[in-house]
């Protein structure tokens, strides 16, 4: 069907999404059983363990980082550049066709309109990752009796910016590396790589 030739892209994507969610999920509650068998607790439901402060809280956790990921690659490639990158703008030849913003401020909007959007994902992630933190740092002083944490405190704990920085590192290591490897190697085919004959010092894809 053209339908899904045209589509392939994101329907795997999502497909693998949806697998790759439904697993977290799945070995989170599993984990989490076990960890209140431990303590002589009876475990959480499927649901509970869904709708709480850990499961939601590692979800927007993970989104945060990959969000931060695109919207630190898509602002910082329009105005930086890496000579022989896939990934990069010729810095001899910056300027593309038909590239121009549009007049007026809703021209102007649409011109930034995937970096704007990029970055509203990752701050909407990152509020929710926080405040679901948040809950699950109060689930766990409950458990352990001890007072729960303000959710404004919890914007101060360790433990929460633990959470962030260990994902926001290896996701802009990884697109260093991405950046730098494309000027070497090649995927046929990609994209994201330079044609397979073009020498190493040809820059954009």
């Amino acid at each position: 069907m053209k339908w899904l030739k045209d589509n392939g892209l994101t329907i795997a994507l999502l497909a693998l999404f949806a697998i790759s969610i439904a697993g977290h999920a799945w070995a989170g509650w599993l984990t989490a059983i076990e960890e209140s068998t431990r303590h002589g607790q009876d475990g959480p439901t499927l649901a509970g363990f869904l709708g709480g402060g850990e499961f939601l809280s590692t979800v927007f956790e993970n989104w945060e980082s990959e969000f931060l990921q695109m919207a630190t690659y898509v602002v910082l490639t329009a105005h930086l550049f890496q000579r022989g990158s896939a990934e990069s703008r010729d810095p001899d030849n910056p300027e593309r066709p038909d590239d121009e913003a549009p007049p007026g401020l809703a021209g102007k909007l649409y011109a930034h309109s995937l970096g704007i959007a990029m970055t509203l994902l990752f701050l909407a992630s990152f509020v929710l990752h926080w405040l679901n933190s948040a809950r699950h740092a109060a689930e766990e002083a409950q458990m352990h009796g001890e007072p729960a944490p303000l959710w404004q405190e919890h914007l101060g704990d360790a433990q929460f910016w633990f959470e962030s920085f260990q994902n926001w590192q290896s996701e802009l290591l990884s697109t260093a590396v991405l950046v730098v490897l494309t000027i070497y190697l090649r995927e046929r085919g990609s994209p994201e790589s330079k044609p397979v004959g073009a020498p190493n010092t040809a820059t954009g894809g």
